[in-house]
């Protein structure tokens, strides 16, 4: 009788799993055309897509049991989440001028950018969670000033890989109609025609391909060392950095990355940069290989050769076991000492592209 009620509820289990595996926020796996592309690519190896270096999830020496125990069950800092709503200001966007070249982070690694005319969007989580259940990793006060239907008319969104907390399922949707093009790495563009999309409004490719986009402008789909995966199965969609080029400027658009040779190898063909934006929150040491530590982040600036970096992926969700404020404090720091330039707008703050002149102040430490 026993073994019959454990079957039952194994049963129960599996249901349950598919059933929700089935709704909307988890996406599609790619097949037909999409798949056939897929397993053509250099990428793509034994059923996954890889890096260019060996990456393993956890980093030597580090059990994966007690990295899981920890981060569920360990105690946790006072300060993982702010005490109170964090420093944050509220842009109309529908309301900026079109020939303004500006970039607004809207908190975690979503952030507007507009340049030359035209108009991107980057990973974009406006939604309250960065999860596909609600109640579940809820964003910081002040960090949810924007919501999906605040965002313009876009000329592109962009997209760096499928996960959760870059890849948001009700913003992605909301933003359907009013979205242009979406540039996706390779397998992205399941989930997104799912959700409505027209794969001809999608530019979906791999490493090393160059796309030529409105007004002049180049995008390069570039390296980064990370995983995807929005159910069990990981690696079945690419994961991206990005290089965007306008007649006036370069742009590094990093995306999640822990720190490796491509760095040096997209600096040394499209550097000096004038901005980068990086990866900077969310972090562990045991998670090295697939998210850059701060001092990773100095070097990844210096390998890139950027004129000014703008940090990212942190002060919206607590992802990670360091108090929210340590990202912004430790890079602003390290690159204090290197004499880099390290941007921290609060959440909405303009910040002007052609300026030279950039002064933030540390409003985390309010």
């Amino acid at each position: 009788m026993q073994m019959i009620y454990l079957i039952i509820i194994l049963l129960v289990l599996a249901i349950a799993y598919f059933v929700v595996m089935e709704l909307p926020a988890f996406g599609a796996a790619p097949k037909g055309r999409r798949l056939k592309r897929i397993k053509q690519s250099k990428l793509y190896r034994k059923g996954q897509f890889r890096n260019i270096s060996h990456t393993p999830s956890i980093t030597e020496g580090y059990s994966p049991i007690k990295v899981t125990y920890d981060f569920i069950l360990g105690k946790k800092h006072p300060l993982l989440k702010p005490s109170k709503a964090i420093a944050s200001v509220y842009t109309d966007l529908k309301k900026l001028p079109k020939d303004q070249d500006i970039f607004i982070w809207l908190g975690h690694s979503s952030y507007y950018l507009q340049t030359d005319g035209v108009s991107f969007l980057v990973d974009p989580v406006l939604s309250l969670y960065g999860s596909p259940f609600k109640y579940f990793n809820k964003a910081f006060k002040g960090s949810d000033l924007f919501k999906p239907e605040d965002i313009p008319e876009l000329d592109y969104l962009i997209i760096t890989h499928d996960h959760f907390d870059h890849l948001d399922y009700p913003t992605v949707k909301s933003i359907k109609d009013r979205t242009g093009k979406a540039i996706i790495p390779l397998g992205v563009g399941a989930h997104l025609e799912k959700w409505g999309y027209d794969e001809e409004n999608l530019i979906e490719e791999e490493w090393d391909t160059e796309v030529l986009l409105k007004n002049g402008l180049k995008i390069t789909f570039t390296p980064a060392r990370h995983f995807s995966g929005r159910k069990i199965r990981q690696n079945n969609t690419l994961w991206a950095s990005y290089v965007l080029e306008t007649p006036s400027k370069k742009i590094f658009l990093g995306g999640d990355s822990g720190y490796d040779s491509h760095f040096k190898m997209i600096g040394e063909k499209f550097g000096p940069f004038d901005y980068a934006v990086l990866e900077n929150g969310q972090y562990d040491e045991a998670w090295r290989y697939i998210h850059a530590l701060p001092e990773d982040v100095i070097q990844i600036a210096v390998d890139l050769k950027a004129k000014h970096i703008i940090p990212v992926h942190s002060s919206k969700f607590a992802l990670a076991l360091h108090p929210w404020y340590e990202p912004l404090q430790k890079v602003a720091a390290l690159g204090r000492e290197k004499n880099l330039s390290i941007l921290t707008p609060r959440i909405g703050e303009i910040v002007d592209v052609n300026s030279s002149d950039h002064q933030f102040g540390n409003w985390w430490s309010d």
